[in-house]
């Protein structure tokens, strides 16, 4: 310890040295990694979308592949004569099958064909519930005039202020519209992330509220658990809420009250 002129020891050891400030090259060093870091989440961001699409892709096509392949004689096999195999010759063939099909059932034969094997086809009990049910809902899908799946709402369920995404499929018919009160349209529920599964409901008209997005960008938000969003312009987001607060009561002051007429 050292001795101060006053005669009174200084309790601080000599050989303590100073804290010394962050050095440069350990700030350097995170912003490094910071940037790094960075890079390699942007990275995954752009690869993984295109990796993923390409993997499905080809997993659809392999399994094309091997259901269509085996079929095909031996002699018209292209992988009987190349010492490799060619991925996609099935699903070029079973496109090509698909669309002389279409070709062929548009002539008078084939539509009578068509309607001789549907006439076998519904004298069978199992067979012709499968079969129309899945002839109707291709037909819904697929036809030009169907409204199905043409606009995205939002619906209060399961409870009161509490609002999911759904997709109208088409205006409500028949006895479930007979048994109704108000006019209700058929809108399907879907979960997430499997947006093939779902729930079906009649809901009215009015308790509905309809959105601008398309159906593919509702189907990605209902994919992504909201994560991707639709862009919305900031002006028309604005533009609703003032609307909304203009459409709130506004609260009535004592003085104001006071000098209003008693009703009777």
């Amino acid at each position: 310890m050292s001795i101060e002129p006053n005669g009174t020891s200084d309790p601080k050891p000599e050989n303590v040295q100073e804290q010394t400030p962050l050095r440069p090259k350990r700030s350097l060093r995170l912003t490094l990694t910071s940037r790094l870091r960075a890079y390699f989440f942007a990275g995954v961001l752009i690869t993984a979308p295109i990796s993923l699409t390409i993997y499905l892709a080809w997993l659809l096509i392999d399994f094309i592949d091997k259901q269509v392949m085996p079929l095909i004689p031996v002699h018209y096999n292209p992988e009987t004569y190349l010492p490799f195999s060619v991925p996609g010759i099935g699903l070029v063939l079973l496109l090509t099958v698909i669309t002389l099909i279409g070709a062929l059932t548009a002539g008078f034969l084939g539509r009578l064909l068509v309607r001789a094997g549907e006439a076998v086809v519904n004298r069978l009990p199992v067979v012709r519930s499968v079969y129309g049910a899945v002839k109707q809902i291709m037909e819904a899908v697929l036809a030009q005039q169907s409204n199905a799946f043409r606009q995205v709402v939002l619906v209060e369920y399961p409870r009161k202020d509490c609002w999911v995404i759904g997709f109208v499929s088409g205006a409500t018919t028949g006895e479930v519209q007979a048994r109704t009160e108000a006019e209700v349209i058929n809108v399907f529920i879907p979960t997430t992330p499997n947006p093939t599964s779902g729930f079906l409901l009649f809901v009215p008209r009015e308790d509905m509220v309809y959105l601008d997005m398309s159906i593919e960008q509702g189907i990605k938000m209902v994919v992504s658990g909201g994560i991707v969003a639709p862009p919305w312009p900031m002006g028309q987001q604005t533009e609703v809420k003032s609307r909304k607060r203009k459409e709130l009561p506004q609260p009535v002051s004592d003085e104001a009250a006071a000098a209003q007429p008693e009703r009777r």
